[in-house]
């Protein structure tokens, strides 16, 4: 129990990111590759493994690497647990050692996690790429975003889109928060001319 085997990654969202990113429709790639859209619609949406050749046919389209499709590409299924005790020693701090943070997530993936511990710095100002949500998970919070001020207490949300400058601090000691976010490596651009 507890082995960890090594998964197959799942290249269809990094072939998605790469093509919007070069704001490219399935057509164009398909035209450009030689593969079929069907086909680069069941890639993208990891209903299909590409072969070597067909990936390397994608990245040329793409004006990439199939080396760096992969590097970019999601593990299949993975469970990673962060245990707080391990975190606070790996950052040398007492769990009573005021101000603090550490990551709920590891590794390079599409969602961030972090957890703020006692006081924060309020005059610092944030601005993310894509969304986030912050947690009151003990304590509460003065938050100031978009000209309008915010209090939260225990188990309150405050959700901001991506590109809303904001900043915060507790208002009771020992307070945490946790943000979670968008990571700022996805491409969560939002298609405002389709129709949902």
């Amino acid at each position: 129990m507890g082995d960890h085997k090594e998964q197959p990654l799942r290249v269809g969202a990094a072939v998605r990111r790469r093509r919007r990113s070069l704001e490219l429709t399935l057509a164009v790639v398909a035209e450009r590759s030689g593969l079929s859209v069907p086909f680069l619609s069941q890639i993208e949406n990891d209903r299909a493994r590409p072969s070597t050749s067909s990936l390397e046919k994608v990245a040329d389209a793409l004006r990439t690497t199939a080396v760096e499709l992969l590097a970019a590409a999601d593990p299949a299924c993975s469970v990673d647990v962060v245990r707080a005790e391990v975190a606070e020693q790996f950052q040398g701090r007492a769990p009573d050692a005021g101000p603090r943070s550490r990551s709920l997530v590891r590794g390079h993936h599409q969602m961030h996690a972090s957890e703020f511990t006692g006081d924060h710095d309020a005059g610092r100002e944030f601005q993310y790429r894509n969304d986030q949500l912050l947690y009151v998970a003990d304590g509460a919070v003065e938050i100031e975003a978009e000209g309008r001020a915010y209090r939260l207490g225990r188990g309150d949300t405050l959700y901001l889109t991506g590109g809303v400058r904001h900043r915060w601090r507790a208002t009771v000691a020992d307070t945490r928060v946790v943000v979670v976010a968008v990571a700022e490596h996805i491409e969560a651009v939002r298609d405002r001319g389709r129709k949902r």
